[in-house]
């Protein structure tokens, strides 16, 4: 159990001199995004097209593969998957160059297996809106949030069935433009895969299909953490529904991602705010008896949920408001806060509320 430090993840610092790129966007503050952008390109869309190349075969093909295989999932998968996430809540580029705003969920995205515009719809679309309750389909409330089984359920479920009970959703909702956009992406990526496989298979293999895989099984991981500790009694309180992480180089290299809870408070916030926010609005978190840990991020939290590791969270847990006397106060707390919770549970919470 931690208190409460100096913050040490990213904020904004004003730039002596403007950055050549700030004509084109629409915040000066997301030119780092601009710098990423270059380097996903210049690095794995040349590498990309190597593995496609007839020339490029035996050892040296393995070589590139590996390169490619490297920067896209230990490299440059988190800080895009972030940047995606950054750019669907707030538009990146000005109006005059808006034909840009396709170039990240259109070429680049599908490099790192996001399908076109499913992201956005999902996340934005569904996600936000219905804020991890019953009716959001990548909701956790239904399962054992510290358990291995209950994970497996969750991820298999969103694997083979995420994109219909996607549009299961929008069409219940009657949104029809995200229905569309949602199984365009969808089918799109998969006709690329299938007429790519007859070119070269190996090259989709590793260019496509894995990071594919491997993004889908990232998302329900990120998710999962995010969202394991929840109040039964209060589960549409974003403070008591989400976790905050601080102080970890995850939030340096992937824009604050760790800042859950203040971005479903305020979904449009900037990335560089929510560290100034969070200690401004301290006494919220405090009030809602918030869950923040210091030093790990999302992948720690779910690694030791699923391992039941109680002790290692309870070793990074915040005691903001000095609620708890020791460790095992904190494990007890956060042990209630992963019981699955069935629509039942929560309403009779409500009525006794």
């Amino acid at each position: 159990m931690l208190t409460l430090q100096n913050i040490t993840d990213p904020v904004y610092i004003q730039q002596e001199k403007a950055s050549y790129f700030e004509r084109f966007i629409r915040d000066p503050r997301d030119v780092p995004f601009v710098h990423l952008t270059i380097q996903i390109t210049l690095v794995l869309g040349v590498t990309a097209i190597l593995l496609y190349m007839p020339f490029v075969t035996g050892w040296v093909w393995g070589v590139v593969a590996a390169v490619y295989l490297v920067f896209n999932n230990f490299i440059f998968k988190g800080p895009f998957g972030l940047m995606l996430h950054c750019t669907s809540h707030r538009v990146f580029f000005r109006k005059e160059y808006g034909f840009m705003n396709h170039y990240l969920p259109w070429v680049l995205g599908p490099l790192f297996g996001q399908t076109p515009e499913t992201y956005y719809s999902h996340h934005i679309g569904m996600h936000h809106a219905e804020n991890n309750m019953p009716e959001d389909e990548s909701s956790t409330m239904k399962y054992q949030r510290d358990s291995m089984r209950g994970f497996g359920m969750y991820l298999l479920s969103f694997f083979f069935a995420g994109v219909y009970h996607l549009c299961t959703y929008f069409h219940r909702k009657n949104r029809k433009k995200l229905l569309y956009r949602s199984v365009r992406g969808e089918f799109l990526f998969i006709a690329m895969c299938v007429g790519l496989s007859f070119v070269n298979w190996p090259a989709t293999l590793v260019v496509f299909i894995l990071p594919f895989v491997i993004s889908r099984i990232i998302m329900m991981v990120g998710n999962w953490a995010q969202h394991a500790f929840i109040d039964g009694s209060d589960p549409s309180n974003h403070y008591k529904n989400s976790i905050t992480c601080i102080n970890t180089k995850y939030n340096h290299k992937c824009w604050n991602d760790g800042y859950h809870i203040s971005h479903h408070v305020k979904p449009n916030m900037h990335w560089t705010e929510h560290p100034i926010f969070f200690r401004k609005t301290l006494q919220e978190y405090i009030d809602n008896e918030a869950i923040v840990f210091d030093g790990i991020h999302f992948l720690h939290v779910w690694l030791w949920l699923v391992t039941r590791r109680y002790d290692k969270l309870a070793r990074h847990f915040v005691n903001i408001g000095d609620r708890f006397a020791s460790d095992e106060e904190v494990i007890a707390f956060l042990k209630q806060r992963t019981k699955k919770i069935t629509v039942s549970e929560m309403e009779l919470g409500v009525l006794r509320a």
